[in-house]
C-alpha cells in the first residue's frame, strides 16, 4: 500500500503543500485524502487518530506520523535537496514541533482558506482517495 497523506482539505497553505509533494513525487509514491473527505474519515477512525489533531498526518506501512514527523517523513521521498531535510529528524519532535504548531494555528489567518475542497485535476484524480 502507498503512505497515504491527510491534509486539511478547505486550508489554502495545506492544499499547497499537497500541489508541492505532487510536483515532487513524479513516482507516484504519495495517495492524499482530505481530512473532511470519506476516505479520510475512514483512515482516521481506522487508525485511532485523536480528534484534535491539527496536523498533517502520513499514514506510512500501517503507521501513524503527525507533525512535523510526518513533513519529514515525506521529504526523504522527495525528489531533489529535498531528502535532506530529513536530517532534521534528530532534533527532538517537541522542539520541532514548536513551529510546525505555530503554522498549523494560524495557517487559516495567514493564508485563508477554501469554501471546499480541490477537486484534482484528471491527471493526478487517482492518487486522491
Amino acid at each position: 500500500m502507498h503512505p497515504v497523506i491527510l491534509f486539511d482539505g478547505v486550508c489554502n497553505f495545506c492544499d499547497a503543500s499537497v500541489q508541492f509533494i505532487l510536483n515532487r513525487d513524479p513516482e507516484g509514491i504519495f495517495q492524499f485524502a482530505s481530512l473532511q473527505s470519506e476516505a479520510g474519515q475512514n483512515l482516521v477512525k481506522k487508525h485511532n487518530v485523536p480528534a484534535d489533531v491539527d496536523s498533517m498526518i502520513l499514514i506510512e506501512d500501517d503507521k501513524v506520523y503527525y507533525k512535523s514527523t510526518a513533513a519529514l517523513r515525506v521529504s526523504r521521498h522527495l525528489q531533489g535537496a529535498w531528502k535532506m531535510l530529513y536530517g532534521f529528524i534528530i532534533i527532538p519532535s517537541p522542539i520541532r514541533n514548536i513551529v510546525y504548531d505555530l503554522i498549523a494555528k494560524n495557517r487559516y489567518k495567514w493564508f485563508g482558506q477554501k469554501e471546499s475542497c480541490m477537486l484534482p485535476p484528471p491527471n493526478i484524480r487517482k492518487r486522491f482517495l
